[in-house]
Order: structure tokens, then sequence, then C-alpha cells
């Protein structure tokens, strides 16, 4: 079986969670579609390093190029903040690694150009972690839609919803900045808009409003300074869809008493479907042309039971009635990835979908900054 060695660039939270896929992949997939085996972890810090790479038995790093430009790696993990994507992404793309990427491709929409012209001459696998694509439920919803359950589609709702910016002490973190292109248009919203576009279709036009919850944070540093926040808690975004559907799409971490809510509904002319990852077992869908008599007949919300029912080559592990969990999405994330990989397929969501969510983040920062509704159609 084919092996390919893996170097992860960024070892915080979301370097933890690509790495347990690779390496609890063949507990959920027989075969798994090669080996894999993590043997360099690049973080900005010496002692960060040093203690990521004791945790995955791998050798550290402090330049990202003894990763990207490392003859003996196959696959380019980035996992580092938004600003420091782009000169990864174009040493791994130069030397025609396989990368996983981190959502969202870029810090900004004007990086596209760079990425694009090297981007010409590669011919490996990329794939963003657009992870909410791989729940179970999803995957099914995305076949019932693909098979005409809705009908025409008219319109949807999709919320990701946080809480921990709705406290006026949480301290000012790197994702409240714009200097690192983040704000909750790229952490949550990406999400939103590349799983909407996935299943819905196209983007039209959309406007879009965003709020600061409290302009000045504790430092994160000092907590006894006050620092400015330059990036935004929450957006609202309403588009029309190349389809004529109307949606609404909602990213916010002041959403007091939620937790890490993803949810969407898509209504169309023979039905509906709706999901929630905190309530993962179940895809819940509304057959209109069900009978409606006598007495409400068998027309109403039907709860699917999905589980873990990923299909084949995905085992039984640990048992296809549990409820799946957010974890499991990002395993079932990388088998894509991995499996593109062995094929020599490009990856899906790939590049192309990195740069489009780039240009349609870009669109919802353009129509907040000018309060107008914004094209997306050229």
């Amino acid at each position: 079986m084919q092996k390919l060695r893996v170097g992860i660039i960024g070892f915080g939270f979301i370097g933890k969670v690509h790495a347990y896929g690779y390496d609890t992949m063949r507990y959920f997939y027989s075969p798994v579609p090669c080996e894999t085996e993590i043997v360099k972890v690049c973080t900005g810090n010496p002692d960060t390093a040093e203690r990521a790479a004791e945790f995955l038995s791998a050798q550290a790093c402090t330049d990202y190029r003894e990763i990207t430009e490392d003859p003996d790696i196959d696959i380019v993990n980035i996992c580092t903040p938004n600003n420091l994507h782009k000169e990864a992404l174009l040493s791994a793309l130069a030397q025609n690694k396989h990368i996983y990427c981190d959502k969202p491709l870029l810090a900004n929409v004007e990086e596209i150009q760079e990425i694009a012209a090297v981007a010409a001459n590669y011919s490996g696998t990329l794939q963003m972690t657009f992870q909410n694509r791989f729940f179970p439920a999803v995957m099914r919803a995305k076949q019932l839609i693909d098979e005409g359950f809705l009908g025409e589609i008219l319109q949807y709702r999709a919320f990701y919803l946080h809480s921990g910016n709705a406290d006026p002490k949480a301290p000012l973190k790197w994702k409240l900045k714009k200097e690192y292109g983040a704000g909750v248009i790229a952490d949550l919203g990406s999400h939103l808009l590349d799983l909407m576009q996935y299943l819905v279709g196209d983007y039209k036009q959309l406007i879009a409003h965003s709020k600061i919850a409290y302009p000045k944070r504790p430092s994160l540093k000092d907590p006894a300074a006050l620092e400015t926040v330059d990036a935004e808690d929450s957006v609202m975004i309403i588009t029309e869809m190349a389809n004529n559907a109307q949606g609404y799409i909602e990213a916010t971490k002041i959403a007091t008493g939620t937790e890490d809510e993803m949810k969407f509904e898509i209504h169309g002319s023979k039905g509906a479907i709706r999901f929630n990852a905190m309530q993962p077992h179940n895809l819940e869908i509304y057959n209109r042309e069900e009978i409606s008599s006598p007495i409400g007949g068998l027309r109403g919300w039907t709860k699917i039971d999905i589980g873990h029912r990923y299909p084949a080559p995905a085992s039984s592990f640990p048992t296809p009635k549990a409820s799946v969990g957010w974890v499991r999405s990002h395993v079932a994330c990388l088998h894509n990835f991995l499996n593109d990989c062995v094929e020599g397929d490009p990856g899906t969501p790939g590049l192309g979908q990195g740069m489009h969510i780039q240009i349609v983040m870009d669109a919802v920062r353009r129509s907040i900054d000018d309060k107008k509704w914004v094209s997306l159609v050229n």
C-alpha cells in the first residue's frame, strides 16, 4: 500500500484535529486509501514546535519551508492563522505537494492572483477542510436534493452560532484581528457560504451587515490593557441564488446560549430538509406530496436515522447506530482528500472552491462597507 508522509504547519487546535484524523483513519475506514505518517511539524516558536514534535513522534521545525521544500514529504497540511496561508501555499504549490488546507484559503481576496499564477502549473491534490460537507446527514441531504426531492428550491436559512464573544471580558485573540485575515466571516461564515453553495447552488447577489459587539477587549498578553477590535463578531447575509432561490446566512460568536450550533433548512416546491449539527444523528425531511388526510394523513416532518452510516469503505466502527460527532466529519473530510491523492484527482472541495469562497467573502465585506447589494455574476 502506498505510504504518504505528512508535514503539519501549525499545531494549535485545528492542527491537533487534523493529526487525529491521520492517526485514527484505520479505525474508521477499511481499507484506508493509503498509509500516512506525520514526519514533521512546524510552529513559529521553538518550544511549541518541540512539544508538538514530541507529541507526534515527529521532527520539529520553525520554518515552513523545511516542510514545503522537503523532498521526502508528500502532503503539506496547513493549519496556521489565515494570514500565514499564502506563503506556505505558494511554496507547496511550486513543489507540487499534495495540500490539505484549513479554511479559508487566504487572508484576503487580493492574494488570489498570486496563488492562481502558481497553481496554473500545479499537478497535485489540494483540498479545503470544509468538513461540514462530510456529516453523513449532509451527504444524504445532497443526494436527496440532487434526486429532486425538494423540487424547485425556493428558499433556505443557514446558521452557525457560537457565544464565546458575548462576554465583554473575553480577550482579543487573533480570530478578532483584521491583520490575521480573521473575523467571523472567515471563521464561521466561510463554512456556511461553502455549504449552501454545495447544497443550493451558485450565488447571484448578496447584501450583508456585520457587528462588532465591543469596540475594545482585554489584551491576551495583559488583561488590564484594552485593545481595539477591528474584526466582526457577527454577520447576517441575505442572498439571491442563480436558481432564484432566496437565502439567509447568519454566522455569529455573540449568540448567548449556543455552543457550536451549525444548522440549516432548505425549502422547495415538493419538500423540505433540515439539519442541526448539535443533533447530528438525524436528517429531517418533509414531503409535501404525502397525503394530508384523514386527520393529517402521513404528512409531517420525518427523522431519518443517519448516525455513523457512511458509505463504503467506511467501517462499522464504532457502530452505525451511534450518534456521529464533529471530529468524525473531519476524519471523513480527510479521507476524501487522501483518496483523491491516491487516485490522482485534483481535490473536492478544491483550490477553485477555496478561491471562489474567498471572492464571495470579499463580496460580503464590500456589501457591508458600501451598504448595498453586490453582484457575483461575471
